[in-house]
């Protein structure tokens, strides 16, 4: 079970970097889970938005956007475990 949560996560991960890739920084620079994006000026904080949302809607649930800070949104590593440190801490899942 481990096992196949961290296959899917991988996945995730991987369209939501495609995503960022194509849709937002126009394959202008290689992105991976690890690639600074605010901070090394890759985005802009209105396409920080268009990307929490696509978050969303890749993992089929909501993160409140009072949980999020902008430290936590920097990475797509970073984004995801936060996502997971919302729906593990009991918060009411909202599905997308």
């Amino acid at each position: 079970m481990a096992v196949e949560q961290a296959a899917a996560a991988s996945e995730m991960m991987k369209e939501l970097i495609s995503y960022i890739a194509e849709k937002v920084i126009n394959g202008k620079s290689e992105i991976n889970e690890d690639t600074p994006l605010v901070s090394s000026g890759l985005v802009d904080s209105f396409a920080m938005i268009e990307i929490f949302l696509e978050l969303q809607r890749i993992a089929g649930r909501k993160v409140p956007a009072s949980k999020v800070q902008a430290k936590d949104m920097d990475t797509v590593r970073l984004m995801f475990a936060t996502g997971r440190e919302v729906w593990q801490a009991g918060e009411k899942p909202e599905f997308a």
